[in-house]
């Protein structure tokens, strides 16, 4: 029943930004932790960043801490990545994932792919000049 919808994807250069979007429908956003990974050309998928359903706080992976921005908008069950000075590094398919976790999204400054039950058909963002 719960489905996970990621958009705004596509092609930006160096140095600029993009907002990806994510929609969940099936439940209420107030009840699980919300996130994003990550999966670039020859790299092991990545957690980037996440708020924990229980106090709404956020974590971001060193990679992309002071340039991407998660918010969540609970009322629209909507959750938002600001992603800003993009970098070559960045390019990926970005996939937005719900967990049902009550604690915090993240541990030892990482996210568990196996804590997150729900996952997106995931989104590309390409950085190129």
């Amino acid at each position: 029943q719960v489905q996970v919808v990621e958009s705004g994807g596509g092609l930006v250069q160096p140095g600029g930004s993009l907002k990806l979007s994510c929609a969940v429908s099936g439940w209420s956003l107030d009840d699980y932790a919300v996130g994003w990974f990550r999966q670039a050309p020859g790299k092991e998928r990545e957690g980037i960043a996440c708020i924990s359903s229980s106090d709404g706080s956020t974590w971001y992976t060193d990679a992309v801490k002071g340039r991407f921005t998660m918010s969540r908008d609970n009322g629209k069950n909507t959750v938002a990545l600001q992603m800003n000075n993009l970098k070559s590094e960045d390019m990926a398919v970005y996939y937005c994932v719900t967990s049902e976790i009550g604690g915090k999204c993240h541990h030892l400054n990482r996210m568990f792919s196996e804590w997150y039950d729900h996952w997106g058909q995931g989104t590309q963002v390409t950085v190129s000049s």
